[in-house]
């Protein structure tokens, strides 16, 4: 039996509510990044059939171009689809303890909210979706290399 490789998948979405106001800032070498929570609601039946609701709160970092449109675009309370990969880090606290963290490193961000046009008034529809340009050090997570040049011809057939 050939030797099986787990292929290496780390894609996340979620959609939600940010719960504050986003934390914007620049790393010691300039680099914008951005920081915020959504919560992501989920409906469900319970036993006794009731509906209930539970709430599940995520991190997300956003970097250069991306964090800054979120700078522009997003408040407390703002809707939007995020799209990235799952990451974690670990830092010493104040008080000398280890802290860690998993967040969603946005690879693409979609804004659900209307906005105000320029003049003020009105509201419209602008749905947006920012692209962070994050393919150095990319690497395919297509599933192809794992098949037989057999497998590849039968499927391309």
């Amino acid at each position: 039996m050939a030797d099986l490789k787990m292929p290496e998948i780390n894609y996340v979405v979620i959609a939600g509510n940010l719960t504050k106001d986003p934390v914007y800032r620049h790393t010691t070498n300039g680099t914008p990044v951005v920081n915020f929570t959504i919560a992501s609601n989920r409906k469900f039946k319970d036993s006794g059939n009731q509906w209930q609701e539970d709430v599940c709160f995520v991190g997300v970092v956003a970097w250069n171009k991306l964090a800054e449109s979120c700078r522009e675009r997003v408040r407390k309370g703002s809707a939007v689809l995020v799209d990235g990969e799952l990451q974690s880090r670990s830092w010493r606290g104040e008080d000398g303890s280890s802290r860690s963290i998993v967040e969603i490193k946005a690879r693409r961000i979609q804004f659900l909210n209307k906005r105000f046009k320029p003049t003020g008034e009105e509201m419209y529809e602008e749905p947006v979706t920012d692209y962070e340009d994050d393919s150095a050090g990319y690497t395919s997570d297509s599933f192809d290399k794992f098949l037989t040049e057999e497998e590849s011809k039968l499927i391309k057939e």
